[in-house]
């Protein structure tokens, strides 16, 4: 199970809870999320699905067959639906805290 979630996998899930996609459109999706600061290489990527699906966080979604090539999608899980969620909600949290201390010191407006 994720005990620590990174920023790529933050935005991979982030990217799956539009529903289901297929390797270069999770790229994409992680691409505009970030707004271009996160690159993820297919490699990389398919690496990270597969330990995402072994954790049970995503699962395949179908595949069919694009231009003579293999298109897998994936989705999210019912657990990582919750996963997402709860990541997301922890994230505003200190989020918030920093803004508000930030605020305090008078650094940020």
């Amino acid at each position: 199970m994720i005990k620590e979630m990174r920023e790529p996998t933050f935005l991979v899930l982030a990217t799956l809870a539009e529903g289901k996609k297929h390797g270069y459109a999770i790229i994409q999706g992680v691409a505009s999320l970030s707004e271009g600061e996160v690159e993820i290489k297919a490699g990389t990527l398919y690496a990270m699905l597969d330990r995402l699906a072994f954790d049970g966080v995503i699962e395949s979604a179908g595949e069919e067959i694009v231009d003579g090539r293999l298109r897998r999608y994936y989705e999210l899980s019912p657990q990582g639906t919750t996963l997402l969620a709860e990541e997301s909600k922890r994230r505003v949290r200190v989020s918030n805290i920093a803004l508000r201390r930030l605020r305090f010191v008078g650094g940020f407006a």
